[in-house]
């Protein structure tokens, strides 16, 4: 056994914060805050349509929001693949 204090968790954890990891991620895969952004934007339509639904039943308003957040999360998704894809394959030089 060492008879040095060693720190209980790696450097690497401790040095990175979580600002800092977003921004890595979105240069790694640019559409992920694309979808978040999206996801926040239609959850914020939902609330402002909440009070200015109608007659339409809370169940059928909250199941119409579901689907949108989704299918923007998804489409993002699917923009990100088809972009890396893109990079990976036709955008990479010549070796």
């Amino acid at each position: 056994m060492s008879s040095s204090q060693e720190s209980v968790l790696p450097s690497y954890e401790t040095d990175i914060s979580q600002t800092s990891k977003l921004i890595k991620k979105s240069k790694e895969s640019p559409f992920v805050p694309v979808g978040m952004a999206g996801l926040i934007a239609v959850v914020g339509y939902g609330l402002y349509k909440l009070k200015h639904r109608g007659n339409t039943k809370m169940s059928v308003h909250l199941i119409h929001m579901r689907v949108a957040a989704q299918g923007f999360v998804v489409g993002a998704m699917t923009c990100g693949v088809l972009y890396s894809m893109y990079r990976e394959y036709l955008a990479k030089p010549k070796e």
